[in-house]
């Protein structure tokens, strides 16, 4: 059995800190923004096709933090990512992916990007979610090891990280 945590465990009672990964995926929109703005790239696909690939991502980026918010909320946990968590919500969108509101995130970007045409979305999207990855999800993986023990190494044994 693994030991309890320790109160004094930095990550048992806040996963997160500066940035938080709302400030994160914010930054990465607006630096898409601007770069969209400033140096123009061109689209990679006729302007038909972008529009239906944004507008398919930015549905399934929205369906996706919408499951997501509704499995934790019926968790009983938190949704911010600077509280702890209470409960290990391993069920709906998380059953599949350890972190699928940064996918859906992710997804949001692109979309933004498809429906304007632009190929920095497609591309803060990317650094996005590696910041997300070494800013927010190892540090939340930590809180989770400390808060569930066994229970979050079982989970993260069976359910990848990202896909």
């Amino acid at each position: 059995m693994a030991a309890s945590p320790e109160p004094h465990d930095p990550y048992f009672d806040r996963p997160n800190r500066l940035p938080l990964p709302p400030i994160i995926f914010v930054t990465c929109l607006l630096a898409a923004y601007g770069l969209s703005v400033l140096w123009p790239l061109p689209a990679y696909l006729p302007p038909d096709l972008m529009r239906l690939k944004g507008a398919l991502m930015l549905g399934a980026g929205l369906a996706l933090v919408s499951a997501s918010a509704m499995a934790l909320l019926r968790g009983r946990t938190t949704l911010l990512p600077n509280r702890a968590t209470t409960h290990l919500v391993t069920d709906g969108p998380f059953a599949f992916s350890r972190n699928p509101i940064y996918l859906a995130n992710a997804l949001i970007m692109a979309g933004f990007g498809g429906m304007s045409s632009s190929p920095w979305y497609d591309l803060a999207a990317i650094v996005c979610l590696i910041l997300d990855d070494r800013l927010a999800v190892r540090r939340e993986e930590a809180h989770l090891a400390a808060r569930f023990g066994e229970q979050w190494q079982a989970y993260a044994a069976r359910v990848r990280r990202w896909l």
